[in-house]
C-alpha cells in the first residue's frame, strides 16, 4: 500500500518534472522571442549588400517608335507616373511611363518606355522598381563634376551641378537609407531653377562611400556628421548657408544637422521628402507589417536603444530613439521646414509628419500628396512636387537678389 509519505514525494516529483517542462516552454518562447527582436532589430541597422532584382520582366514589345514593357501587376507597377527599372545589376536602367493596359485576371501590367540608359533592356529578365530615373546628372543635360568629400571614416563621392549666375545659398541633396546619391537628382532641376548649386552627396555605409566602423546605420544620429562636413565644403566654395533635401531616413538625417550641427547657424532650410519624423513610430509600423508580435518589437527597440543589445545589434553605440521623435520634440525645430509626404506611404507612415506640422506650424509647413507610396511623390506629380517647392523656398531666398532667369516657377 503506498504510504502518505511516497505519495507526497510522488506529487513533488511529478511537479518538478511539470514545472521544469513549463520552464522550457518560457525559456524556448524567450529564446524565439529573443532571436526574432534580434533579427528585426539587425534588419534596421545593417546595410543591404544587394538590390534584389526582384520585378521580373515579361515582356519588351515595339510598337512602332514607342517601347513596350510588360510587368507583373504589383502595388508598385501599377501607379501612374515616371518611375525606373534597374536592370544589368543596376548597370543599366529603363525609365518606365505611362501605363498602356493592365490586366487584373492576369495579373500583368504593360507601360511606355521612354528611354533606356546603359543596356539593352530586350535582354533583360528581371529589375528593381525605382523612384531614381536618372543615374547620373548627365541625363539632366547639365554641367556637373565630381568632388570628394573627406568624411569622419574617409573620402566619399559627391556630385556638384552648379546654377548660372549661382544665388550664395547652395542644395544639398541627402538620401535615404538604402539609397545613393542619385535619389536627389529629382530635385536638381528646380533647385537649378532657383539658382541654386547642387551637391549631392553619399555618406558612411553607401556603396560608394566608407563602411561606418560598426558597418551599422545610425538612423540619423551618426550620419549627420557627413552632411556637416558636406556643408564645410559648400562654404569652403562660396556659400552662405544652405538648404537641406532629404527623403526618408535622409530627412531625418537633416533633422539632427539642423539640430546639432557645427554648421547648424547656417541651414536656411529644410525640405523634406517622406521624412522620418519619429523611429519609434516607424519601427512599430514595421513590425506590424511584418506580423511581428508587438512585444517583440518593442524588444528590438531595446535592442537598438540599450547598450545592452550592442553585442546582438552590433552598433558600436546604442541608439536614442527619443532624440529622433520630433513629434514629442516639435517645439525644438527652429529651422524653416517644408514636409512633403504621401497620405499613403506603406513603409514610414504619415502621420508623425502631419502631428509636427501641427504642433509647430510657425516652422513646419505640410504638404500631403497620395498615391505615391513612399518617397515616390515626385514621381507621381513631378510639376506640383517642384511647384511647391520653389514657392515655398523662393521667399526664403529672397533676402539675396535674384537673377531674372531665377524668379520663375
Amino acid at each position: 500500500m503506498e504510504t502518505s509519505a511516497q505519495r507526497t514525494g510522488g506529487w513533488f516529483k511529478w511537479t518538478a518534472l511539470a514545472t521544469g517542462a513549463a520552464a522550457a516552454g518560457v525559456a524556448a518562447v524567450v529564446t524565439a522571442t529573443s532571436a526574432l527582436a534580434g533579427y528585426f532589430a539587425r534588419r534596421v541597422v545593417i546595410p543591404e549588400k544587394l538590390r534584389l532584382a526582384d520585378v521580373p520582366v515579361l515582356a519588351v514589345i515595339p510598337d512602332g517608335p514607342v517601347l513596350q514593357i510588360v510587368l507583373p501587376a504589383t502595388p508598385d507597377t501599377t501607379v501612374a507616373g515616371t518611375f525606373a527599372l534597374y536592370f544589368d545589376n543596376g548597370r543599366a536602367h529603363a525609365v518606365i511611363g505611362r501605363i498602356l493596359a493592365y490586366v487584373p485576371r492576369e495579373g500583368s501590367v504593360t507601360r511606355e518606355v521612354l528611354r533606356v540608359e546603359g543596356g539593352d533592356l530586350r535582354a533583360a529578365t528581371a529589375g528593381w522598381w525605382s523612384g531614381s530615373i536618372h543615374a547620373h546628372p548627365d541625363e539632366l543635360g547639365l554641367d556637373s563634376s565630381e568632388v570628394t568629400l573627406n568624411l569622419p571614416g574617409g573620402p566619399a563621392p559627391a556630385w556638384f551641378v552648379p546654377a548660372p549666375g549661382a544665388l550664395p545659398t547652395w542644395a544639398i541633396m541627402v538620401h535615404g537609407r538604402g539609397g545613393t546619391r542619385a535619389e536627389g537628382l529629382r530635385a536638381v532641376q528646380v533647385a537649378h531653377r532657383l539658382g541654386m548649386n547642387s551637391l549631392l552627396i553619399s555618406y558612411r555605409n553607401d556603396p560608394e562611400a566608407h563602411a561606418a566602423a560598426d558597418g551599422r546605420y545610425g538612423l540619423g544620429l551618426t550620419e549627420w556628421e557627413d552632411v556637416d562636413v558636406a556643408i564645410d565644403h559648400a562654404l569652403a566654395h562660396g556659400a552662405r548657408d544652405v538648404v537641406l533635401i532629404g527623403y526618408s531616413m535622409g530627412g531625418a538625417i537633416c533633422l539632427q544637422v539642423a539640430d546639432r550641427g557645427r554648421n547648424r547657424g547656417r541651414v536656411l532650410a529644410l525640405v523634406l521628402d517622406a521624412p522620418v519624423i519619429d523611429w519609434v513610430d516607424v519601427l512599430a509600423f514595421q513590425a506590424k507589417l511584418n506580423r511581428i508580435p508587438e512585444r517583440v518589437g518593442r524588444y528590438g527597440q531595446f535592442m537598438l536603444s540599450h547598450p545592452l543589445g550592442r553585442r546582438i545589434t552590433g552598433l558600436a553605440a546604442p541608439v536614442d530613439l527619443k532624440s529622433t521623435d520630433w513629434v514629442s520634440r516639435a517645439v525644438e525645430l527652429r529651422t524653416p521646414t517644408l514636409a512633403i509626404h504621401s497620405v499613403d506611404d506603406d513603409f514610414v507612415p504619415f502621420g508623425p509628419t502631419a502631428e509636427l506640422a501641427r504642433r509647430n506650424p510657425e516652422m513646419v509647413t505640410f504638404e500631403p500628396f497620395s498615391k505615391a507610396g513612399h518617397a515616390k511623390e515626385w514621381n507621381v506629380e513631378p510639376e506640383r512636387w517642384e511647384r511647391v517647392v520653389a514657392d515655398w523656398l523662393r521667399p526664403r531666398l529672397g533676402r539675396y537678389t535674384l537673377p531674372r532667369e531665377h524668379t520663375g516657377g
